[in-house]
């Protein structure tokens, strides 16, 4: 139960600071600024986020089950490397690239598409994944806390805007993942 707990809370972190000035996050503010609706575009961020990462977490557990967890350690560094410079880089949203089918699907609908396909591919879409190939056996646990991460980022965006420094809070995630690099490094190699 504790081990659950701290997976929760280690994944809740990642995404947390993987979604700091990412495009969902930025689609977050969009879209309330454009609906000006927030729960059901909480709600729509929700549906979506637990449709993609748990597709990820299965993805990553899958993966894992067949590299060698030595090569893994090492794939999960070079990723959790990697995305710390990823996140330095600032997102754009552009808002003519956003298509809204706001008459047929409503706010919820429009959310939840739109979350789900910007979210393909995306940063927090990959440390999903790392994190359900590093922790394989606890799959609903690394879902659970990626979810939590993202409504963590994206619910006070629907509420307060873009009044934060994203500078300072990407160089923060950057140095999250940094440490996570070296705590990866350093760990025993992960469980599969």
């Amino acid at each position: 139960m504790f081990e659950s707990l701290q997976l929760i809370g280690i994944s809740t972190a990642v995404v947390t600071a993987a979604e700091i000035g990412d495009k969902t996050q930025l689609l977050a503010f969009f879209l309330a600024a454009r609906f000006r609706a927030p729960m059901p575009i909480c709600l729509g961020i929700l549906a979506a986020t637990v449709a993609n990462h748990a597709i990820a977490g299965l993805l990553g557990a899958s993966v894992a089950s067949f590299i060698d967890p030595e090569v893994l350690r090492w794939i999960l560094v070079a990723a959790f490397l990697a995305m710390a410079v990823w996140i330095l880089i600032p997102d754009k949203m552009e808002e003519d690239s956003c298509v809204f089918a706001h008459k047929r699907f409503g706010v919820f609908g429009t959310t939840c598409v739109l979350f789900f396909l910007a979210e393909m591919g995306d940063k927090t879409q990959i440390a999903t994944m790392a994190l359900g190939a590093s922790y394989a056996t606890s799959v609903i646990s690394v879902v659970t806390g990626t979810t939590l991460g993202m409504l963590l980022a994206d619910v006070p965006a629907v509420f307060i805007g873009n009044k934060l420094s994203m500078k300072w809070m990407r160089r923060i995630a950057a140095a999250i993942f940094v440490l996570l690099a070296v705590l990866a490094a350093v760990a025993d190699a992960p469980d599969v």
